[in-house]
C-alpha cells in the first residue's frame, strides 16, 4: 500500500473512535441482543459509567477485560435521547410498504423522537400502521386487526404538529 492509503486508512479508523453508547453495545456481539435490544440497553444505562457499573458487578473478569481492551481503543458517548409529548407518544407503531418522503430509518427515528415505539410485525398491541405505498400483508393484518391506519402524508402532519 502507497502511503497514502495508509495515512488515510488510519484517518479513517480514528475518525471512528467516538462512537454511539447503543452501537458500542451492538458491536459487543451480545447472544440475543439486536440493534433495538442495544439502543433499549443504552436509554436504560445512560452511560458508559452505567454500563460499567453493571460489568463489575455482573461479568467474570475475563469478559471484563475484554471490554477494558474495547474500551482502550473507543469511547462510547452518552445517551441523549430527546423526546417529545405526542399523540402518539406510549404507541407502538408499525410502517409498512414503500415510504416515498423519508427512508425507514428516519420515519422509525421520527417515530422514537415523539415517544412511540417502533415495532417491525403487527399485533393486536399495536396502535397505529403508517401505510405507504405497495403495503401488503402488514396492512391486511391491521385492517383485519381493527388497527388504525394512517398514510404517510398523515404521519408527516403529527410529526409537523409536534414540532410546533
Amino acid at each position: 500500500m502507497s502511503e497514502l492509503v495508509v495515512d488515510k486508512l488510519l484517518a479513517a479508523i480514528d475518525a471512528r473512535r467516538d462512537i454511539a453508547l447503543d452501537r458500542f453495545l451492538f458491536a459487543l456481539g451480545i447472544r440475543h441482543v439486536g440493534e433495538i435490544t442495544a439502543r433499549d440497553l443504552a436509554r436504560r444505562f445512560v452511560s458508559m459509567a452505567g454500563f460499567r457499573a453493571m460489568i463489575d458487578a455482573a461479568l467474570k473478569a475475563h469478559n471484563r477485560e475484554v471490554v477494558d481492551d474495547l474500551l482502550s481503543e473507543v469511547t462510547p458517548a452518552d445517551v441523549v435521547w430527546e423526546t417529545r409529548a405526542s399523540q402518539v407518544s406510549g404507541k407502538i407503531v408499525v410502517f409498512t410498504g414503500k415510504l416515498e418522503t423519508l427512508s425507514r430509518d428516519e420515519a422509525k427515528a421520527q417515530a422514537e423522537a415523539l415517544g412511540a415505539r417502533v415495532s417491525g410485525s403487527v399485533s393486536a398491541k399495536t396502535d397505529l400502521v403508517v401505510a405507504g405505498a405497495d403495503a401488503g400483508s402488514k396492512l391486511k393484518k391491521a385492517t383485519d386487526l381493527g388497527v388504525a391506519v394512517i398514510t404517510e402524508a398523515q404521519w408527516a402532519e403529527i410529526v409537523a404538529e409536534t414540532a410546533a
